[in-house]
């Protein structure tokens, strides 16, 4: 009897070293991914994956979360929306009907509703998926992935709420078109913590100004660029003024976003799609689409670990 309890002892202690091993691994990891995403000096590149593994499990479900942790991407893209009980889920689109078996807006149901309904995949079948809550993504997340919240600073003071009660301030990008002065007033407590994005639109009037604006008032980490033609000047211009000061972040879902350089294109031409953001225009974070793909390219050429 002696013998087996020391046993037992033994194992207990082996699974408890490894789970704690295991834990400080993952917010290890996430805290690595965050001095990357400070690091304005950055040489390899960060992958955000859209709406998670949205190819492989129903966007922003859970399992779509924890795929893209295990195939090593530094964040996920998620998408918050309000329920009638004012509870928060993640949802792209206001209404049910294109990624659940439920039909009518979200704000007209309560989350119990909600959660009797399915989630349907890509090709619009149901599947075995719940809709999530965004306390139960940010506990799956915790420590193991920066995140990256879509339609947040609608209520954001609810949302750093959930934050603080997962631990899971420091993992969160949040991003805006709001002016410099804006951002300050209104979320000016939570950025020694929170990372906040610029979204600036290079076809737009005043773009460059209003780069140079964020960098005197700010210094962001990063600017998430957007411009549809090849022929526009900026992108290659921000590509010199903002080294060494922001990083660049470049969508590749659809061809409109980044000068015609898109995840479908890049399946027949991976230099000529993901090489030219990186090499030609500076980029160093990229959301996509086909993350298994574009972390495959990048770690073949040394981009990525």
């Amino acid at each position: 009897m002696k013998i087996n309890s020391v046993k037992h002892l033994r194992l207990w202690a082996v699974a408890t070293l490894w789970l704690l091993a295991v834990s400080a691994w993952a917010q290890e990891r996430a805290e690595q991914i965050r001095e990357r995403l400070l690091d304005r000096e950055l040489s390899s590149v960060i992958v955000v994956a859209h709406r998670a593994d949205w190819r492989n499990f129903p966007e922003n479900s859970l399992a779509a979360i924890q795929s893209a942790i295990d195939m090593g991407v530094d964040m996920v893209e998620l998408d918050l929306q309000r329920t009638r009980d004012g509870k928060l889920i993640l949802m792209h689109d206001d209404t049910l009907d294109r990624t659940t078996t439920g039909r009518g807006k979200v704000g007209e149901w309560t989350l119990d509703s909600i959660r009797t309904l399915y989630l349907k995949n890509g090709c619009g079948i149901r599947t075995r998926h719940r809709v999530p809550t965004l306390e139960e993504a940010l506990r799956l997340a915790r420590g193991k992935v920066m995140i990256n919240l879509d339609k947040a600073d609608r209520y954001f003071d609810q949302v750093y709420e959930l934050l603080e009660k997962t631990g899971t301030t420091r993992q969160i990008v949040m991003k805006g078109s709001r002016p410099a002065a804006e951002v300050r007033a209104l979320y000016g407590k939570y950025l020694d913590r929170v990372i906040y994005m610029p979204v600036v639109n290079l076809d737009k009037p005043g773009a460059r100004e209003q780069v140079e604006a964020f960098v005197r008032a700010m210094q962001p980490a990063a600017f998430e660029l957007l411009y549809a033609r090849d022929d526009n000047p900026l992108p290659r211009q921000l590509a010199r003024s903002l080294r060494g000061k922001s990083l660049i972040w470049y969508n590749l879902l659809w061809d409109t976003l980044a000068g015609g350089h898109d995840d479908d294109r890049a399946l027949s031409a991976p230099d000529r799609e993901y090489g030219c953001l990186v090499d030609s225009l500076g980029c160093r974070i990229l959301q996509t689409d086909r993350p298994a793909f574009l972390l495959d390219y990048l770690r073949r050429r040394g981009l990525h670990e």
